[in-house]
């Protein structure tokens, strides 16, 4: 899950910046409920995805220098027994076997 709440990080942070709405970086760290710290961790992020992030110390908020779309996509799905089996190539179905081998043995 931790890689879900920083996706959603993501997205926020993106939102935020978009918007021109961020704050200082103590208050947009509050928007998103981290730590300052993690805060430009976060943005780093984000530059490392090309994102041109920069700071508008009068208007006081983040910004991108020029048009910049991120999409963060997750898909979750749960998966039945059968559809295990299929995926892990009978996996299941092999420990089962291994072990009944072993107590024939």
């Amino acid at each position: 899950m931790k890689t879900l709440k920083q996706l959603e990080r993501l997205r926020k942070a993106h939102k935020l910046i978009k918007l021109e709405k961020t704050g200082t970086p103590a208050e947009f760290a509050q928007k998103l409920y981290i730590s300052e710290r993690q805060l430009y961790i976060t943005l780093e992020k984000l530059k490392d995805l090309d994102a041109p992030i920069y700071f508008n110390r009068k208007r006081s908020t983040y910004y991108y220098g020029f048009d910049f779309d991120l999409l963060v996509n997750v898909t979750v799905q749960v998966l039945v027994n059968e559809e295990l089996k299929t995926i892990y190539a009978g996996c299941t179905i092999l420990k089962e076997n291994f072990s009944t081998a072993r107590l024939l043995q």
